[in-house]
């Protein structure tokens, strides 16, 4: 159960701001079963303390999220993300053109992809041409640009202009957060207008990310979505997680996990 005395509450506060990014008073005031009020005086009294800052409608952390690299995030919610890519791999149809995003899940999918047939697969990420590179049935196309490390992932204007030049049946994006109503969080804002610009460029959006990532906002750079995208998710989302999504008019699906061990060194 939420703390209830103001010093508690304060602190648990200060603790969901640190852990997930961004604290709304809306969301806030659900959380403790108190009124918003009540949570804008406990805002108030942490920013005038210093350990807060307000933004509009809620508040942030003064310390920066951490950004996991790709190679830690491999090794998380392994069988949730090969439920997940499974899934989408099995959407995906030959003689298609789709488009793939960098990330640990959809470096999964690309996985599952290395027995598809007559398909043509564009991506930013290494990990997709990792598990692609030697697959002679699937066409590559590479967008370059300049590469993040932590990420693994080509960003920035010649990213962008190649990605003009395309379009795609389907594009699987990764997300490091997801909220109902902000989109795609990540922790670059060369990240979220990459994955806006190819959200715009196929005819189907899917956001791969499992239940951990749902409702979170670790960064302050957003993607909104076009209407109509699918969430693929698993089935450890909470029926409120699942809520939140679908009274936005968004498609959610939940994956069933696959106990398949993790192969070795991942």
């Amino acid at each position: 159960m939420p703390p209830n005395g103001s010093q508690a509450r304060r602190e648990e506060i200060l603790r969901l701001a640190t852990t997930s990014g961004l604290a709304s008073v809306e969301e806030l005031s659900r959380h403790f079963g108190v009124t918003a009020s009540t949570i804008r005086r406990d805002l108030a009294r942490l920013t005038a303390d210093g350990r807060l800052a307000r933004t509009y409608g809620g508040a942030m952390a003064l310390t920066a999220h951490p950004e996991a690299s790709l190679r830690q995030r491999t090794t998380e919610a392994y069988a949730q993300k090969r439920a997940i890519a499974r899934w989408a791999a099995a959407r995906i149809q030959p003689g298609e053109t789709v488009l793939l995003d960098a990330g640990s899940t959809v470096g999964t999918l690309a996985h599952e992809l290395r027995t598809a047939r007559d398909l043509t697969v564009a991506t930013t990420g290494l990990t997709v041409l990792h598990e692609l590179a030697d697959v002679e049935s699937v066409h590559v196309e590479c967008l370059g640009g300049t590469l993040r490390p932590l990420s693994q992932a080509f960003v920035g204007p010649l990213t962008e202009a190649a990605l003009e030049r395309m379009t795609f049946d389907r594009v699987f994006l990764s997300a490091d957060g997801v909220t109902a109503d902000g989109g795609i969080c990540e922790a670059d804002l060369r990240q979220t207008r990459l994955k806006e610009l190819m959200s715009r460029r196929a005819a189907r959006t899917y956001v791969l990310a499992h239940a951990a990532k749902l409702g979170r906002a670790p960064f302050h750079a957003w993607a909104t979505l076009p209407a109509g995208w699918t969430l693929v998710t698993d089935t450890s989302a909470t029926d409120t997680q699942v809520a939140a999504f679908r009274e936005r008019g968004t498609r959610v699906v939940l994956a069933e996990p696959v106990e398949d061990p993790a192969p070795d060194g991942v």
